[in-house]
């Protein structure tokens, strides 16, 4: 059954009148049609009858020809979407009792609109069963996550070959990008990360005009997006030899990193896989210094279903893909974090990107 079926099998079994969904990623996995709308509605309806997208007139025959829904709407800039929307709906027969509703995406803003234009209506979430759905890939999907992890392991390789003495944080991170963007990539998962020496001890800090020097390690965080699928990994790498400390540190990291991935398995709990890595680095004398979960779902987005952190009890199931991403992160010394996104199969965890984890040292130039 495709996810459109089992969504609107779910809205009649909930008694649900209709359900609107305006997230972009929803919508083209439930559609295959991807747009950026901005500030404009992109909405997808489902009734118990039929489907139908409204979009912005400009986009409008890009979606008939790419939307696999029953039909295709369109309003322009100085119409209100809701009205058309209101208009649609109008033709559903029976009274609208219950809208389905992505709780964690919709804003205030549509919510009300929707309110108004349906008074007497209730409002259910439908968030979890999408990410029931959504949290499970498909051999599709898997296989377009390990081209997207390909590029990732590219642009390791374009970053620590660009490090040198002097070179700054933006300059190597326009270097990974210049260089993806000339292999076909149009788009990074996220802002691509290299962060230098102490710099590194802010989990999610900024690339700026901070130089490269001898004898620190360098942080990579990056990923790309490939045919509508992201990728994501960590590497920290050192530029010279590096302190003992650094190097201590270093293990301890890799340690937590290997031995949570090699522990994943179909039955365990993401709380489970999470405690497999912090207990490492908590008995190494460092567990407040791990200031974040091990993990998080990827897919369409990087940032996904799942949650594998502390004191959560999802059941680990295969075909399930998320990051195991440990850390240390020291105040004005340094922040080390290794990555890898992985797919649960029947064996284990599958990595989506093969960059060496084992500490790689970076001539000084």
């Amino acid at each position: 059954m495709k996810p459109i079926e089992q969504l609107t099998k779910h809205m009649t079994e909930q008694d649900l009148s209709f359900i609107y969904i305006d997230n972009p990623f929803t919508i083209n996995y439930l559609t295959g049609y991807l747009s950026n709308p901005h500030e404009r509605v992109l909405a997808l309806l489902l009734t118990g009858s039929k489907s139908a997208l409204i979009v912005p007139k400009l986009e409008e025959q890009d979606a008939k020809h790419g939307a696999a829904v029953d039909m295709v709407f369109s309003y322009s800039d100085h119409e209100n979407a809701f009205e058309k929307i209101g208009s649609f709906i109008s033709d559903t027969p029976g009274v609208i009792k219950n809208i389905g509703i992505e709780t964690d995406y919709l804003i205030i803003d549509r919510y009300n609109q929707l309110k108004e234009l349906f008074p007497e209506a209730e409002f259910t979430s439908i968030t979890s069963p999408i990410q029931d759905m959504k949290v499970i890939k498909s051999t599709d999907e898997i296989t377009l996550m390990k081209e997207a992890g390909k590029f990732a392991d590219i642009a390791l390789k374009v970053g620590i070959n660009a490090l040198k003495t002097g070179i700054t944080e933006e300059e190597v991170v326009a270097l990974i990008e210049y260089e993806l963007k000339k292999s076909g990539i149009k788009e990074m998962s996220f802002d691509t990360m290299v962060l230098f020496g102490d710099h590194a001890a802010s989990p999610h800090g900024t690339p700026g005009k901070r130089q490269l020097n001898p004898h620190e390690l360098v942080l990579f965080d990056l990923g790309v997006v490939y045919n509508g699928y992201t990728s994501d990994v960590s590497r920290t790498v050192a530029y010279g030899e590096v302190s003992s400390e650094l190097e201590k540190l270093y293990t301890i990291v890799l340690n937590a990193q290997k031995t949570a991935q090699s522990a994943v398995k179909a039955g365990m709990t993401t709380g489970e896989i999470d405690a497999v890595a912090r207990d490492i680095i908590s008995e190494a004398g460092y567990g407040e210094a791990f200031t974040h979960r091990l993990g998080h779902g990827l897919g369409q987005s990087v940032h996904e279903y799942p949650n594998i952190a502390p004191g959560t009890d999802l059941l680990i199931r295969e075909y399930m893909c998320f990051s195991i991403e440990p850390g240390i992160y020291l105040d004005n010394i340094a922040g080390i974090r290794i990555e890898d996104c992985i797919v649960v199969t029947d064996s284990g965890a599958e990595s989506f990107t093969q960059t060496t984890k084992d500490l790689i040292v970076v001539p000084v130039k």
